[in-house]
């Protein structure tokens, strides 16, 4: 119900994939059951919940649990150690938690939505476990909306609390390629890349 692509160096995805339609959000028929466990698919093995154990970061889930609640495996795959990232609580449960919600909102009045998000890798000073799982100074969310005109959406948000509104994290989407490194909807044409990720515009968001 996601793809990632996993950075064995850091004990994480570099970034996250994933798309939902109004039809998940309607269909919110599963409640969290928490479930974090070693994800099998990365053979050189993935972080632990050990790594996380009084490092005082919590297991920030990069694809939410909340946007799974239409399926019991699609709930119980968003806990694969695989899928989190070391958060500030303040930011996991502030901002990071609103933006989450306001993704959803999207979802319901645009249908399909295309989400890409993950820690900003290049940006790391800490290590914690055993396993030295990256913490990452930042955090990126990319939002696109395809049967919309809207520009993308991309938002970068520092590993800590945040006190400013969430429309003063908005970035362009070109902004968080150059940080990440990362080629975002290479799926479309280079023209329509251009149109949807050279704007810094919250209209038609908020």
């Amino acid at each position: 119900f996601y793809s990632l692509l996993y950075s064995e160096n850091h004990e994480q995805p570099y970034w996250v994939r994933y798309v939902i339609t109004k039809e998940n959000i309607e269909n919110s028929i599963v409640e969290r059951k928490d479930n974090f466990r070693m994800d099998p698919s990365v053979v050189s093995i993935s972080a632990s919940l050990a790594d996380y154990r009084k490092s005082g970061y919590d297991r920030g889930h990069l694809c939410p649990a909340g946007d799974m609640k239409f399926s019991k495996l699609a709930m119980s795959e968003s806990f694969y150690m695989s899928n989190m990232s070391p958060q500030h609580p303040s930011l996991n449960r502030g901002r990071w938690k609103q933006l989450e919600s306001m993704v959803r909102k999207w979802a319901l009045k645009y249908d399909s939505t295309i989400i890409y998000c993950g820690g900003v890798l290049d940006s790391v000073n800490e290590y914690i476990g055993e396993n030295k799982v990256a913490v990452p100074k930042y955090f990126y969310k990319v939002v696109y909306c395809p049967n919309t005109n809207l520009s993308a959406v991309a938002f970068v948000m520092p590993n800590r609390k945040c006190e400013k509104n969430i429309q003063d994290y908005i970035v362009s989407v070109d902004s968080v390629e150059i940080l990440t490194h990362i080629d975002f909807f290479a799926e479309y044409s280079k023209e329509l890349q251009h149109n949807i990720e050279s704007r810094v515009n919250s209209y038609g968001w908020f």
